[in-house]
């Protein structure tokens, strides 16, 4: 009798472990997959790269961008000989976000791109914040942004301050020269 206890908890568990478990794709294992795969860059790139003026910022700009840590960067770069290979990449990408756990937070183009920002959280909090950016001309990018307690209202007002702020040349090199 006790066996067969012990045997009906076991099996439960593992079917509870199994159902738990999400085998679709995630944009983590997407950015793993393809870090060092043709056509990719990848590069983990510090709050720093984004240079505001701080003191022109509002409170909520303020609180948000220093709940920034990390920027994690995915981009494809499109050329004449890899446009089958672009458009199932880009496929790929929009199917995973569009997977309910990511709430749209703003859509914008700017001429010839197409901005996407989307978070993982609640109202809150978000744990994850992605801003995607898709050129048929250039290809796309992906950004990962990690840090703690971000708040989505307040990371909409500072993605309109990033929108007109500069950027460290020095350490985005890389992947501007990659999309040329």
């Amino acid at each position: 009798m006790k066996t067969s206890i012990k045997t009906f908890f076991y099996g439960l568990l593992a079917s509870i472990l199994l159902v738990s478990c999400n085998n679709g794709p995630t944009l983590q294992t997407y950015f793993v997959d393809n870090q060092e795969a043709p056509n990719f860059i990848s590069a983990d790139l510090p709050t720093s790269v984004v240079k505001l003026d701080v003191a022109s910022l509002s409170e909520d700009q303020k609180e948000a961008y220093n709940s920034l840590k990390k920027l994690n960067f995915l981009g494809y770069k499109m050329s004449d000989t890899n446009s089958d290979t672009y458009k199932t990449e880009l496929e790929k990408v929009k199917l995973i976000l569009q997977d309910k756990k990511y709430v749209e937070l703003m859509e914008f183009r700017d001429q010839a791109m197409k901005f996407e920002i989307k978070y993982i959280g609640d109202d809150d909090s978000a744990d994850e914040v992605v801003i995607f950016a898709n050129s048929p001309d250039m290809g796309f990018g992906i950004i990962r942004v990690l840090g703690d307690d971000m708040r989505p209202e307040k990371i909409a007002t500072l993605a309109n301050a990033v929108q007109s702020a500069d950027f460290d040349n020095m350490q985005l090199d890389g992947i501007t020269d990659f999309f040329k």
